[in-house]
């Protein structure tokens, strides 16, 4: 909690009518305008949300110490096509975060007796017949099941029963409590366990129990179907411009519940987010156990049920944090809990220039700290894009990269392996190494050579057609994952893709169809251009642009030069 500037806020009970917490916009005008600042905010620290807004945050901040709001306010705009503000009310898909409420749930049912930590899987669920069977519940809990890949996509139909058969298919990557695997299905599982223990559908359940609040208000719902969440929702904005799903996919929704699918106002997350930690949602007992750190990750993190807990060596202090986002909704929220000070920051974003999760990973440490929330990375120098920098150039290697100018950036796609490395060079988090051995597991699941490889291969031939040839086009680091692009000759056209795998075969993240990888730079002066990156954590490199030649500098000084065709 800032010290200087909200030691002086006036609070709020965080589970009080949370419209009266800050003030929302006035009617949007014809263009967009700067955040009318919350009345619940320190004016210091919303004029610092403010800076970011035009750096690119675009979503809903909530801070919250001992219970009570010390800042609820909205930036930027829930719907570019109608010119909607956010408002602090504003829903958002939480995406993975909903593991958390899933893991709560558990937990409550155990409290019950409706289960127990170490029941095997397939005790709870006798239809569950394949190795998942063996699996126990904490080990769900902590990915530690062996279960890895996918069980369905998002946004297709899926059924219970088809659920079941699908996780009744998968072969562990390992032996069950011996390693750890991030596992959508294994939640689902979870699931699936508590709509039979409790003999409710697993949403209403969810809803009606695990959301309900001290005093009887639900916090939020499900995006897709119902119980749905109540308020304004934000639409969606994915990395090529695209919207992302609106919240009308009809199901049924196995392939998401229990894992995804949840939906929240940043206020109503940091309220539950208090809830459950003060015991107010499951035992005290209960909220200490799903704060114990479980599987060790190493360098000060470790997985909980639900959520990662980080040592001080991060932000000065203890907390755990559990975040959701990267499918395709286009929304980002993460949550963090601060034991010692029972504080909640609480963000969620519609726009992926400035997600929640790296806005909250630049203010964390200024608002734990007390001190003053750092302003966001700015290219110096200036000047307008010169319109004789459109076009295209290509390197003496084949690759090529489009050009478009305005105002005073130039946007730069890059076509073809050699072009998406120069635009996106490995850096300190991702080396060639790594970029390899994403490329050769990206390969691997696409010649079908793994259970979740054939499943892809087959989902992939009923969209576009029989795949006669898989190429390569390119390896990027990206807001945490590393990329690998391609081009699949699919019945008779080709269609471009990308994916992240993890070191047991299945699929972190993927995107297909998609469009070429692009950067933002700034006009720098002296024909110079340097990335439109606020958070200061893209790719290195910087652009001159001069009589119809591209050179690019990448780390170290090494350069390349394209030459306009």
């Amino acid at each position: 909690m800032p010290k200087k500037t909200l030691a002086t806020m006036t609070a709020l009970v965080l589970v009080g009518a949370l419209s009266s917490c800050s003030k929302d916009r006035g009617a949007p005008s014809s263009k967009p305008t700067a955040s009318v600042r919350a009345e619940q905010c320190d004016p210091q620290l919303d004029a610092a949300f403010e800076a970011w807004e035009q750096a690119g945050f675009s979503g809903t901040v909530a801070v919250s110490s001992g219970g009570r709001f010390s800042c609820l306010a909205a930036y930027g705009v829930a719907d570019d096509a109608a010119k909607t503000p956010h408002t602090v009310n504003t829903v958002f898909n939480i995406g993975s975060i909903t593991k958390a409420v899933t893991a709560a749930t558990v937990y409550d049912l155990a409290e019950d007796g409706k289960l127990a930590f170490d029941d095997r899987a397939g005790d709870l669920l006798p239809e569950l017949t394949g190795p998942a069977a063996k699996v126990t519940i904490n080990q769900l809990l902590l990915h530690t099941s062996g279960l890895n890949g996918s069980h369905g996509h998002d946004h297709q139909p899926l059924d219970r029963a088809a659920a079941l058969a699908a996780i009744n298919a998968m072969k562990p990557a390992f032996g069950p409590g011996t390693d750890y695997a991030y596992s959508n299905a294994g939640y689902t599982l979870l699931a699936l366990i508590i709509e039979k223990v409790s003999g409710t559908g697993y949403r209403e359940y969810t809803a009606s129990k695990m959301l309900r609040l001290p005093g009887g208000r639900i916090a939020g719902g499900f995006w897709d179907g119902r119980p749905a969440a109540t308020g304004p929702r934000a639409i969606g904005y994915l990395d090529d411009g695209r919207t992302g799903e609106s919240g009308d996919f009809a199901g049924p929704h196995w392939a998401l519940d229990g894992n995804g699918g949840l939906s929240m106002s940043a206020g109503d997350l940091a309220a539950w987010t208090h809830a459950l930690f003060t015991g107010q949602l499951v035992s005290a007992e209960s909220a200490r156990a799903i704060s114990t750190p479980g599987y060790d990750h190493g360098e000060g993190q470790a997985e909980t049920p639900g959520w990662v807990a980080h040592d001080a060596s991060r932000y000065g202090e203890p907390f755990l944090a559990t975040a959701g986002g990267g499918g395709d909704v286009g929304h980002s929220a993460v949550a963090l809990w601060v034991p010692e000070k029972q504080q909640v920051i609480a963000i969620a974003s519609n726009k992926p220039k400035v997600s929640a999760e790296q806005l909250l990973k630049k203010v964390a440490p200024a608002l734990l700290a007390g001190t003053p929330i750092p302003a966001p990375s700015r290219p110096t120098g200036g000047g307008q894009a010169s319109k004789a920098t459109a076009g295209t150039y290509t390197l003496n290697t084949g690759g090529t990269f489009d050009v478009t100018p305005a105002g005073n950036e130039i946007t730069i796609k890059a076509h073809g392996a050699d072009a998406i490395t120069r635009l996106f060079p490995p850096n300190g988090s991702a080396q060639a190494a790594d970029f390899k051995a994403m490329e050769q597991r990206v390969l691997a699941l696409l010649d079908g050579k793994t259970d979740e490889g054939r499943k892809e291969r087959a989902s992939l031939e009923d969209t576009f057609g029989a795949i006669r040839k898989t190429t390569l086009a390119g390896t990027m680091f990206h807001d945490g994952d590393i990329r690998t692009y391609v081009n699949l000759t699919a019945g008779t056209a080709s269609v471009a893709g990308w994916y992240s795998v993890d070191p047991q075969g299945g699929i972190i993240a993927a995107d297909v169809p998609t469009k070429p990888p692009a950067l933002t730079f700034t006009a720098a002066g002296r024909d110079r251009y340097r990335p439109n990156d606020p958070i200061d954590a893209g790719p290195k490199v910087t652009v001159k642009l001069k009589d119809g030649t591209m050179t690019l500098f990448g780390p170290g000084g090494a350069s390349v030069t394209a030459t306009a065709s």
